[in-house]
């Protein structure tokens, strides 16, 4: 039996206030820098600190802002101040970053500002007594690796009296056989500009697309032209590829189809 440890602890990182001067006789190397898992809520936690290292009561409200690598805002977010005038929790407040925020954001190196708003202005904290206003906040995103992209189909060309998508080798759509267990579910979501017809779901079993191989039909979808959302379809099964057939002609009518297996 294997026994490893893991820590349960808090993300804490002090912040320091210029309320009493600019004092210089005490200046950290360096300030951590927090890190935050993409797929789950993060709490993070603060405690704001005066010029002699010592916590301070809060007073205002402090905000927190995220900027991306290349110096787009992220997230800007009112923080809760967990002060409760014990010594224990002085000066201390907490945010969380919470899974949705980081849905879109690669695993990278983000910046990061507090300062304290309040009826008068706002007053910027620092992360070290070296003025550094910015600290920096790391994104990893192999903790919870999520969802995979869903494939993309744009490309339908004529074959006899149908327009098809998927049936020759350079646009072939996989459906991954390899990943799958017997209740294999896939996942087809097409978006429509006033399409009318019919878009049949189609998979085959054989092991590669030669132009001649059997297909048949899993879901097929009927569109009036009046649809405003996405249509969906669901369906079961372990194939090796598919492709969608339209009966009618798809040019600027069928912007797009998403595919998840």
């Amino acid at each position: 039996m294997q026994l490893i440890p893991r820590y349960l602890v808090e993300n804490e990182i002090d912040i320091i206030v210029n309320d009493t001067g600019f004092a210089v006789e005490y200046r950290p190397v360096y300030s951590r820098q927090l890190k935050v898992y993409r797929g789950i809520d993060n709490k993070l936690q603060f405690r704001l600190l005066n010029a002699d290292q010592k916590p301070v009561w809060i007073e205002g409200t402090p905000v927190i802002v995220v900027f991306d690598e290349n110096n787009v805002k992220i997230l800007e977010r009112n923080c809760t101040i967990d002060d409760d005038s014990t010594t224990t929790n002085k000066g201390m407040f907490s945010v969380v970053i919470q899974e949705n925020d980081l849905l879109n954001i690669k695993q990278q190196y983000l910046h990061y500002n507090i300062y304290i708003e309040t009826d008068t202005g706002n007053t910027l904290t620092y992360t070290d007594r070296n003025f550094n206003g910015s600290g920096i906040i790391y994104v990893n995103g192999n903790a919870f690796p999520g969802p995979k992209s869903s494939i993309e189909i744009t490309n339908f060309y004529t074959e006899n009296d149908y327009w098809v998508a998927g049936s020759d080798d350079v646009d072939k759509i996989t459906a991954e056989p390899g990943l799958n267990g017997n209740d294999a579910l896939h996942t087809v979501a097409v978006y429509t500009d006033a399409y009318v017809g019919t878009v049949e779901v189609q998979a085959t079993l054989d092991n590669q697309i030669t132009g001649s191989n059997n297909w048949t039909t899993v879901s097929t979808l009927t569109f009036t032209g009046t649809e405003s959302e996405p249509v969906p379809a669901n369906f079961n099964g372990i194939y090796t590829y598919i492709r969608f057939k339209a009966s009618a002609d798809p040019e600027n009518k069928i912007t797009k189809i998403l595919v998840r297996n």
